[in-house]
């Protein structure tokens, strides 16, 4: 299945046109060296969160946004490869000596699709981060299916979870310290695409109402240790355009 090089970025909030048009002048690049697509969002509904929450995961600080981003790839060895090429890429390595971002901040990995329905695109992604022991993940896939169909019966264009595969240690954050791993567990990388914000605000106030959607049982998770958000795509190299309401345009 799919493979996704996961990202949460801690941005200045007055950088934003700057951290699009980066990501923007990147774009061509990353097609060369194999990224079947490259997504990124910018904070739009954030929680704050008493253990975790995307802030947290990054030591965002005051005036700082959070974008929640993704590579795509056919496969790991896709990812591997393209991963090799961007470090003889000059292009790239003249790119990364000066970006509008903490990259020591950065957290990055890679992970494995576990559940993926519909082809995706539109205008706004709900991105989540979730801790699931290895030994449950079996029963995570059986219920982020489930979810999934409600999820793309009410709108959604996509939905991905993804599982841990490649995720590094960081020196200063990373994808195990943001939910607070323990021993045994790995985590996922997931996100719901939607036309828009109004679909997904429709979708969730129908999902939260629906009886059937309550879990019966154990949740094969700790969900005071998962965190979400709403961003606004800004960057979707598939589409070749920038979603809409976004300012610089594409020169990718």
């Amino acid at each position: 299945m799919t493979y996704f090089e996961g990202f949460i970025v801690p941005v200045p909030e007055g950088h934003k046109q700057a951290y699009t048009m980066h990501a923007n002048d990147v774009a061509a690049a990353l097609r060369d060296v194999g990224v079947r697509r490259q997504v990124e969002c910018w904070e739009n509904d954030v929680p704050e969160g008493k253990l975790t929450d995307f802030h947290k995961a990054v030591a965002a600080t005051a005036g700082e946004k959070v974008v929640f981003a993704w590579f795509e790839y056919p496969d790991r060895r896709s990812r591997d490869a393209a991963n090799e090429a961007m470090m003889s890429s000059a292009r790239l390595m003249e790119l990364s000596k000066d970006v509008p971002f903490d990259g020591k901040r950065m957290i990055v990995g890679g992970f494995e699709a576990i559940v993926e329905e519909g082809q995706g695109g539109g205008a706004y992604t709900d991105g989540f981060v979730v801790p699931v022991a290895i030994a449950k993940r079996e029963a995570y896939r059986a219920l982020a299916a489930k979810m999934a169909n409600a999820f793309r019966e009410r709108g959604a264009t996509r939905v991905i979870e993804a599982f841990g595969d490649d995720v590094p240690k960081g020196k200063v954050t990373d994808f195990y310290r943001a939910v607070k791993a323990e021993t045994g567990e790995s985590v996922v990388f997931s996100f719901i695409e939607w036309p828009d914000k109004a679909t997904r605000d429709q979708a969730w106030k129908a999902i939260m109402e629906d009886e059937s959607m309550r879990p019966d049982g154990e949740m094969p998770f700790d969900g005071k240790r998962m965190f979400w958000g709403g961003f606004e795509a800004v960057i979707d190299s598939a589409r070749n355009e920038q979603p809409a309401g976004t300012a610089a345009p594409l020169t990718a």
